[in-house]
């Protein structure tokens, strides 16, 4: 499990990171010509969704894999899976049943990234202890 999780964590962080980076450098107008949906939002929802984007597959790669504040990767995962619900059912309502599928996928991925990192096979932070040292006990000693 431990291997597909991280293997989900490096595909969908590297692919929403590039999503991402697309929605907050790009003109709107080339965006349009690209993704229709582009044209019929304001473009500050654009860029805000292209930075939590950005933000979201920084968080599934770097605490994971510096072992710092480990637990911001379920979140950043909870948060883009929340991010494809919502876009699942803004695709839906404007009759894009191929992108409504897509985006209900990447948001399952990213839903089974969240429970697997939360309460699977959470990530120790660097400073904790390691498995296999025992706790030493003062009291314990032979006399």
């Amino acid at each position: 499990m431990t291997y597909l999780l991280w293997a989900l964590q490096a595909l969908l962080g590297l692919g929403f990171l590039m999503s991402g980076l697309m929605k907050v450098t790009q003109p709107v107008g080339a965006l349009a010509i690209q993704m229709e949906w582009a044209a019929a939002v304001p473009e500050g929802l654009i860029r805000f969704i292209g930075i939590a984007e950005v933000l979201g597959g920084v968080g599934l790669i770097a605490p994971a894999v510096t072992r710092i504040l480990p637990r911001l990767t379920p979140l950043a995962a909870a948060g883009l899976a929340l991010n494809m619900l919502l876009a699942t059912v803004f695709h839906l309502t404007r009759g894009e049943p191929l992108m409504g599928a897509l985006t209900l996928a990447l948001g399952a991925l990213a839903a089974l990234v969240a429970y697997g990192r939360w309460v699977v096979v959470p990530i120790r932070p660097r400073d904790a202890p390691s498995r296999a040292t025992k706790p030493s006990s003062a009291t314990g000693a032979a006399a």
